[in-house]
């Protein structure tokens, strides 16, 4: 498949983002993000593959979507920036996995639950170390990043470098008898 075909097909997908961004986190989700410590993000290169996964701090809100932080330098936030969607495993590289929509956020409310959840989580944080905090939204330094979880990835791998999965499922094969 030409490059120029992969873009496409990805820009065809990242299209659909507001008609599938509504999904929900499965059970198996639910329970896992609510004994990680850590996800893994990988998010999807301009030719269609996946990045390497990066470890990263994460919290979550009641209706279940994954609020993280980063710097605005990263290639995750680049690429969120642009419309990536993320790959995320749960607790491990290969833990649990989903692929979610993406995007940066300056909701107040967003970087407020980033700023009174990560101490409360991570003794890091608690002590000041990597801790989010209002003037580093307001700088600038850090931008809080909302993923909202659109469909499980089971037994789904990181492999860097190779095609990312659709955002959506593809579409069952029917069967006439």
């Amino acid at each position: 498949m030409t490059r120029r075909f992969r873009l496409l097909g990805l820009c065809l997908t990242l299209s659909m983002l507001p008609a599938i961004a509504f999904a929900q986190a499965s059970q198996r989700d639910i329970d896992a993000l609510g004994k990680a410590q850590l996800i893994y993000i990988a998010t999807v290169r301009k030719d269609g593959n996946q990045s390497t996964a990066a470890p990263v701090w994460f919290t979550v809100t009641p209706d279940h979507n994954v609020l993280i932080q980063t710097a605005p330098t990263t290639w995750k936030a680049k690429r969120i920036g642009r419309g990536s969607p993320t790959i995320v495993w749960i607790g491990e590289e290969g833990g649990p996995a989903f692929i979610g929509a993406a995007a940066i956020t300056k909701d107040a409310s967003v970087e407020d639950r980033i700023i009174e959840d990560y101490p409360q989580k991570y003794l890091m944080a608690r002590v000041g170390i990597h801790k989010p905090t209002k003037e580093k939204f307001d700088n600038g330094d850090i931008v809080a990043i909302k993923i909202t979880p659109v469909r499980d990835l089971p037994d789904f791998k990181s492999q860097p470098g190779t095609p990312a999965p659709a955002l959506e499922a593809a579409p069952a094969a029917s069967s006439t008898h």
